[in-house]
């Protein structure tokens, strides 16, 4: 009796190790994956980025026939007033971090544990182009572990210059707008190339909630946060 209840667990014991097992697989193919496109985009540019399906299916709830607006172009055709704006406003040592602001993020986490939720996230570019490129918009640890691995991913095989030239392609200025090149035709009707100091800064303090500004395009914090990041620009370093 007792050697059919120590096979019994072992049988047991063995579905558990063999569960186990087949989930660390599936987390190693997961981020196999990831890698593989992270190499990928290193030399080619993404025609759709997770955060593009989302907002477009979002749209097409409304409209069937919505649909993005988004240009690429090449990191030299992007001013570099809007290039040193979002380092000044977004990340202002993204030439020196491994992908990760490991104090940013400490701040980030005390004021999330003090207001009890994830309210901030402390993100670096390379972060949000990881975010931008494979996952959501969601709020939760799970997500941002999994921006961390992907944001090292991206520092191991591109230069800083090329992540830049992808986050400012993909990201999102506005609803249905992603990229520098759409933005700076939407707002101001020229090219990426042809943004001026206020214009650029302007664009980078709309990207925390770039489709409220859409619609708000004339607060006083969009001001006063734009002159702020003005005075700013000059310290940052475009790689």
């Amino acid at each position: 009796m007792r050697k059919h209840k120590l096979s019994g667990f072992a049988l047991v014991r063995r579905w558990f190790l063999w569960a186990i097992f087949g989930v660390l697989m599936l987390a190693f193919a997961v981020q196999l994956y990831f890698f593989s496109m992270v190499c990928w985009y290193a030399r080619f540019n993404p025609s759709m980025t997770s955060m593009m399906r989302l907002q477009l299916a979002s749209l097409r709830e409304t409209d069937p026939h919505a649909v993005l607006e988004q240009t690429w172009v090449p990191y030299r055709q992007i001013s570099d007033n809007l290039k040193r704006a979002v380092i000044a406003s977004e990340d202002a040592n993204f030439n020196e971090h491994d992908g990760v602001d490991w104090e940013a993020l400490q701040k980030a986490y005390e004021k999330n544990h003090k207001k009890h939720k994830v309210v901030g996230g402390g993100s670096t570019i390379t972060q949000q182009l990881a975010k931008n490129l494979f996952l959501s918009g969601s709020r939760n640890y799970l997500r941002k572990g999994q921006e961390l691995v992907i944001a090292f991913m991206l520092e191991s095989v591109m230069s800083k210059e090329r992540i830049l030239e992808l986050y400012l392609n993909v990201v999102e200025f506005g609803r249905g707008v992603f990229g520098a090149e759409a933005a700076a035709r939407h707002y101001y009707h020229s090219s990426a190339l042809r943004l001026s100091a206020a214009q650029g800064a302007k664009l980078a303090v709309m990207l925390p909630n770039p489709r409220y500004y859409d619609r708000h395009r004339d607060t006083n914090y969009l001001a006063r946060r734009t002159n702020l990041i003005v005075n700013r620009m000059s310290a940052a370093e475009v790689p």
